[in-house]
C-alpha cells in the first residue's frame, strides 16, 4: 500500500461567470430586465473591467448573495477519509465520493501526516500498521468469499480500513459556499490536510474568477483581526479590538 499525494483538478465552472454575477447584481438595483442585458454582456458591450469594478463595489457593501449563481466542480484525489469526513460537513455543496462498498481496497493507498513522516520510528510504526490493515482486509475478504458473501465481501471487510485510507471525491460548491469554506479551512487553525486542499482550490479559483476569489482566504484577512480569540490565535493578526 503506497503513500498517496493530493491532486486537485477543476472539472468545470459556470460559463460567463463574471457576467452572470454582474447581471444578477444589476437586476437587484435596476428597473430593467436582466434578460435584456444578457446578450450585450456576453458580446462584450460592457468591458470586463467595468463589470469587475461594479461587482467589487457591491461586494464591499456586504451584499454577496448573487455570487451563489456561479458554481465550480472539482475532482479531488489523494485525500484521507478523515479529510472527507470534515469536508462533507460543508452542507451547501454536492458530493460524489468513491464508495468502499463497491471499490476493492485490497491495495489501498494512504495519506501520511507530515508530523509522522519526519520521525523515523513514528513512520515505521505507521507504515507497519497500514501494511497490517491491508493484510487483514484481504484475509477477511477471502474468508467472507469462502462463506458465500460474494461481491458483498468487500462491504464488510472495509470495516478494518483506517481513516488514513485514500479517497477520491467530486465536489461542487457555489461561490458563496466556497468563500465560506476558504474562510474556515485556509485558517491556520484548520486541520493540516484540509487546509492544504483549501489553498490548492483557492489558487485555482483566483485564476478562474479573480474578482470574487482574489481576496478570499482566512477570515482574518477580511476582518483585519483574528476572530479565534487569545487561546487559539496563530498570531498573524491582532485580536479583535
Amino acid at each position: 500500500m503506497p503513500e498517496t499525494k493530493l491532486e486537485v483538478k477543476l472539472l468545470t465552472g459556470t460559463p460567463n461567470a463574471m457576467s452572470l454575477i454582474y447581471a444578477a447584481f444589476r437586476q437587484c438595483y435596476s428597473p430593467g430586465f436582466a434578460g435584456d442585458l444578457w446578450p450585450g454582456l456576453i458580446q462584450g458591450e460592457i468591458e470586463p473591467g467595468k463589470q469587475a469594478d461594479f461587482i467589487a463595489k457591491v461586494l464591499e457593501s456586504g451584499h454577496d448573495s448573487p455570487v451563489e449563481h456561479v458554481c465550480y466542480s472539482f475532482a479531488i484525489q489523494g485525500v484521507s477519509r478523515a479529510l472527507t469526513h470534515q469536508l462533507v460537513r460543508h452542507r451547501i455543496a454536492s458530493y460524489s465520493q468513491q464508495s468502499q462498498r463497491y471499490v476493492d481496497e485490497s491495495d489501498f493507498e494512504y495519506v501520511l501526516p507530515p508530523s509522522i513522516a519526519k520521525v523515523p520510528e513514528a513512520r515505521e510504526k505507521y507504515e507497519e500498521f497500514m501494511s497490517q490493515a491491508g493484510s487483514n482486509y484481504r484475509e477477511l475478504k477471502a474468508i467472507l468469499l469462502e462463506h458465500g458473501r460474494g461481491k458483498k465481501a468487500i462491504e464488510d471487510a472495509r470495516f478494518v480500513l483506517p481513516q488514513a485510507s485514500e479517497s477520491k471525491i467530486v465536489v461542487t460548491m457555489n461561490c458563496r459556499a466556497l468563500i465560506h469554506f476558504f474562510e474556515l479551512r485556509c485558517c491556520e487553525r484548520a486541520q493540516w490536510e484540509i487546509r492544504k486542499l483549501a489553498w490548492k482550490m483557492l489558487k485555482i479559483l483566483r485564476t478562474e474568477l479573480p474578482v470574487i476569489f482574489q481576496t478570499a482566504g482566512p477570515r482574518c484577512e477580511r476582518l483585519g483581526y483574528c476572530p479565534e480569540g487569545e487561546k487559539f490565535t496563530c498570531g498573524k493578526k491582532p485580536l479583535k479590538p
